[in-house]
C-alpha cells in the first residue's frame, strides 16, 4: 500500500503545483480553473443528496428532502414532502450550480418552487440536460437527478468545513461568519474573516475547540452549544468515512431557532476505498472524466494534464522527475501516469490507451526503472500496445534495471518504430524534439512517418 499512498500524495502535489496553492479553502468539487487547466479529481465526491443522507444518519440537522430521477418522480416526491415551499436542486458534481445555465436555456441549477406541478416543470428542464458552470467549463456536466427539499428560512448563514491541511499536519476546522457565498472570494478579500482551528488527529476533537470556533463564527450565545455539537458530529463523519473534506455552505441559524446544515459536499480519500465500500459504491461515473473510470478499472494512477508529451512511468517519484525533465527541455507533459511496481503487459496496454485517448499527445516517453517491475514485461506491453492500437506517433523508451537486456532485445526484434535510449536526459531531449516535429507537421497539415534508424 505504501507505493499507492505515495502516488496519491504526489498527485496532490501535482494538482497544487498546477493550480498554484493550498486546497484548504477550495470547494469540494475542485478549484475554479480555466478550461485549459481542468483535470481529473483523485478523491471521490458524492452528490449533495448522498452527503446529506450521511449527515442525517449521524444525527445532524438537515432539511427534509428526497431525490428524483424523472419529472414525474419529482412531482410524486414534492407531493410526498407535503410542503408547497420547496427547493429543486440539480445533482451535478460542480460548484456554482445556482449561477449555471442548462442546455435549453434554463438559468440556475437551484430553483424555488411553490407546487408539485412547478417542481415537475422545473425538473423536466434539468433532468437529462447538461449544466454549464464556471467549474464545468464548456464541457458541462449531465444532470441525471434532482434533489427536492423543503425550503427553510435562515436568519444568518455561516460557512463551515473540515479538511486535511498539510501546514497543520492533520485536520483543521474552518469557519466564517460569511456563508452562502464563494469562500474563495472571502478568503481573498478578507482573510481575517476565516477562522481556523487545528485538531490533533490522535486526541480527536474537544468540545471547547468546537465552542471556540462557533463563537468566533458569530453564532448567538444561545446557539453556540448546538452549533458546537453539530461540528463535533461533522468531525465524527469526517473521521468515520475517511473524508478528505467536509464542507457545509451554508450552516445556518434557522428562523425556528435551530442550527441546520443546508448543503453538504464531502470528498473521500481514494486510499480508503478498500474499507469504505459503502461510500465508494455510490460513485456516479457519469459525472467523472471517462479516463478516470478507465484508469480505475485498470488499477492505474493517472492524472490528465495539458501538454503534448505522454508519460508512462513506474513509481510516483520517478513520474514527477520525468515530468520535470520534459519541462526542463522545453516540452510539456500531457499526463501523470504511474503503472506501479506490479504492472502486467495488459495494464501497460491500457496505459497506452489512456495516454493516446488525449488527442493533444504528439509523442510518448516511457521511463521505467526495473526494481520490482521487470523491464521485459513492460517491453512486451509496449509492443502489444503499439501493435493493437496501430500507433503512428513516435515513442521513446528508456529502460534500466531488472531484465533490461531482455527488454532491449524484444524491442530491437520488433518491427515497430520504438526508439530506445539509455540516458534519461537524452531520452527527454529526443521526445521533446519529436513532439515539436509532429506538432509542426500537423499545423502544416503534412503527414509524416518515422523510420529507424533515425
Amino acid at each position: 500500500k505504501f507505493e499507492f499512498i505515495a502516488t496519491n500524495a504526489l498527485v496532490t502535489g501535482i494538482r497544487g503545483h498546477v493550480l498554484g496553492g493550498s486546497s484548504a479553502l477550495l470547494g469540494a468539487h475542485g478549484a475554479q480553473q480555466p478550461p485549459h487547466l481542468q483535470q481529473q479529481q483523485r478523491s471521490l465526491s458524492l452528490h449533495e443528496y448522498m452527503s446529506i443522507g450521511l449527515l442525517k444518519e449521524a444525527g445532524i440537522s438537515v432539511p427534509a428532502g428526497m431525490v428524483a430521477s424523472s419529472s414525474e418522480e419529482a412531482y410524486a416526491v414534492a407531493k410526498q414532502i407535503g410542503s408547497k415551499d420547496l427547493v429543486v436542486k440539480a445533482q451535478v458534481l460542480a460548484g456554482g450550480r445556482g449561477k449555471g445555465t442548462f442546455e435549453g436555456g434554463l438559468k440556475g441549477g437551484v430553483k424555488i418552487v411553490y407546487s408539485p406541478e412547478e417542481a415537475r416543470d422545473i425538473s423536466s428542464q434539468m433532468i437529462g440536460r447538461k449544466l454549464y458552470t464556471k467549474q464545468t467549463g464548456e464541457a458541462g456536466r449531465i444532470c441525471n437527478q434532482v434533489f427536492i427539499c423543503e425550503r427553510r428560512y435562515p436568519r444568518r448563514e455561516y460557512y463551515f468545513a473540515i479538511t486535511m491541511e498539510r501546514s497543520y499536519q492533520g485536520p483543521v476546522l474552518i469557519g466564517s461568519s460569511q456563508g452562502g457565498v464563494n469562500i474563495e472570494d472571502v478568503a481573498a478579500e478578507n482573510p481575517d474573516a476565516i477562522v481556523k482551528e487545528p485538531i490533533d488527529i490522535v486526541e480527536g476533537i474537544k468540545k471547547e475547540q468546537a465552542v471556540k470556533v462557533a463563537q468566533k463564527m458569530g453564532f448567538p450565545a444561545a446557539l453556540v452549544d448546538e452549533a458546537a455539537e453539530n461540528m463535533i458530529k461533522l468531525y465524527e463523519v469526517f473521521i468515520k468515512y475517511d473524508a478528505s473534506m467536509v464542507e457545509i455552505n451554508p450552516m445556518v441559524e434557522d428562523s425556528s431557532g435551530i442550527v441546520m446544515c443546508m448543503d453538504a459536499k464531502i470528498n473521500f480519500d481514494s486510499n480508503a476505498a478498500y474499507r469504505q465500500q459503502k461510500v465508494f459504491d455510490m460513485q456516479d461515473w457519469s459525472q467523472e472524466d471517462p479516463r478516470d473510470r478507465q484508469a480505475a478499472k485498470a488499477d492505474l494512477n493517472y492524472i490528465g494534464l495539458d501538454g503534448t508529451i505522454g508519460c508512462l512511468v513506474n513509481g510516483a517519484g520517478l513520474a514527477m522527475a520525468t515530468m520535470d525533465i520534459i519541462k526542463l527541455h522545453g516540452g510539456t507533459p500531457a499526463n501523470f501516469l504511474d503503472v506501479g511496481g506490479g504492472a502486467t503487459a495488459q495494464q501497460v496496454t491500457e496505459a497506452f490507451k489512456l495516454i493516446t485517448s488525449d488527442r493533444k499527445v504528439q509523442a510518448i516517453l516511457v521511463n521505467i526503472f526495473g526494481g520490482i517491475m521487470r523491464c521485459d514485461v513492460i517491453a512486451q506491453g509496449i509492443i502489444m500496445a503499439v501493435t493493437d492500437l496501430d500507433l503512428k506517433i513516435p515513442i521513446v523508451v528508456r529502460l534500466q534495471g531488472t531484465r533490461v537486456d531482455d527488454a532491449k532485445a524484444l524491442i530491437a526484434a520488433s518491427p515497430l518504430k520504438i526508439l530506445a535510449c539509455d540516458d534519461l536526459d537524452e531520452a527527454a531531449k529526443m521526445v521533446v524534439k519529436l513532439s515539436e516535429i509532429v506538432s509542426l507537421a500537423k499545423e502544416a497539415q503534412v503527414d509524416i512517418t518515422f523510420q529507424l534508424p533515425i
